[in-house]
């Protein structure tokens, strides 16, 4: 089967998924991709900047389209000749966190709405995230003054699925992460997330200056992508945590990246946006034990055995369990090789066939309906 992949944000999580799966698939993926930014703009304008670089769409047997792909744009502006659709949300502009004093766009949420409607299947990268939009679609259509569609919800709801990314393991690399973090004469903590609002870092860092104060030790390591606007709490942090800062700012290099996360012991989440957490399973794939909170995707990604020590409630309850990592770490060995293993099912060796199995079945019920 042969598959155009259109990613109108190539960059973060989405281009990791886009070349993950192209690079695993045992079909023909090819990628058509627009840079990272003006993301309102690209959900406006990508299906017209697509339409103009497919040399001929009958080439294809499959469309995977990304959220930021207008499908019901790029459908009309195809014509006959477009395959069957296949919509895939890492995110949606329905339920989405604002920044402090912005104002949510529903003509955005709509788009998304009608873009699912018109295509022939969706998916979602978690479970968390299917019950969320429709929670968020189903609220929006209430809004109207009249004329509301519900029967659109039961139609997408019909053709709806799960399909969890992939992520990028350097097996070499995962099984030397015991030894690495040896090197070390204190526990690593791992930040390894975007640097923006929704990852919450205002906490992650409060958290951690409490500890400082009481005088538990611990190394820092703050990664991630950073954009045009930081959030004020990563600024000074240099000076906050001028010991146990061993390395701040994004990794350009993938081996520089999987060095760190091998010698992390703890990665933790505060993020109140996370639709599946490919950062944290990155982590916990190289035995960094993860902290992460009673909310969005993470309880459904670990092992229901693992989540009193995984799960914490609230800052205090966050504060307490990762005091007691750092100052015995080794008591958490065998939960940690537990976990590490639980993640690696998540590697795109095997997530790519349960992708393509998926898509199978969507260009085969697609050509049947068209």
């Amino acid at each position: 089967m042969r598959i155009l992949l259109l990613e109108p944000f190539y960059g973060g999580s989405h281009k990791a998924v886009a070349d993950g799966f192209a690079a695993c698939s045992r079909h023909q993926v090819d990628i058509l991709s627009l840079a990272p930014r003006f993301w309102k703009w690209r959900m406006r304008g990508s299906a017209l900047a697509f339409i103009r670089q497919v040399k001929n769409l009958t080439d294809y047997d499959l469309v995977f389209a990304t959220d930021m792909v207008d499908v019901t744009d790029f459908k009309a502006l195809a014509g006959p000749q477009c395959p069957p659709v296949a919509l895939y949300f890492h995110e949606n502009q329905l339920s989405y966190p604002l920044e402090p004093g912005e104002k949510r766009d529903f003509h955005l949420g709509f788009t998304n709405i009608i873009s699912a409607l018109a295509a022939d299947q969706v998916f979602f990268n978690s479970k968390f995230h299917r019950d969320d939009f429709f929670s968020a679609a189903k609220s929006l259509i209430r809004k109207m003054p009249d004329l509301r569609p519900g029967w659109v919800l039961d139609n997408i709801r019909s053709k709806t699925g799960v399909l969890y990314p992939g992520i990028e393991l350097d097996p070499k690399v995962v099984v030397s992460s015991e030894q690495e973090k040896s090197r070390l004469d204190r526990p690593l903590v791992i930040w390894n997330h975007r640097w923006e609002y929704d990852k919450n870092p205002k906490t992650f860092f409060t958290v951690l200056e409490r500890l400082k104060r009481r005088g538990i030790l611990f190394y820092l390591a703050v990664m991630g992508e950073q954009y045009d606007s930081v959030p004020e709490a990563f600024k000074g942090i240099d000076k906050r945590f001028d010991v146990e800062l061993l390395v701040c700012g994004y990794q350009e290099q993938v081996a520089d990246y999987r060095k760190w996360l091998a010698q992390g012991r703890v990665v933790i989440s505060t993020a109140i946006q996370e639709n599946f957490g490919i950062s944290v399973m990155e982590a916990v794939a190289h035995a960094c034990f993860p902290l992460l909170p009673n909310r969005l995707s993470y309880p459904e990604l670990i092992p229901e055995r693992l989540k009193s020590d995984v799960i914490y409630h609230d800052d205090a309850d966050l504060e307490a369990k990762l005091e007691r990592i750092l100052v015995k770490p080794d008591a958490y060995q065998d939960k940690t090789v537990a976990l590490a293993a639980h993640a690696e099912r998540f590697s795109w060796v095997h997530m790519a066939q349960k992708w393509d199995e998926m898509l199978c079945q969507t260009g085969e019920s697609g050509r049947r309906r068209h």
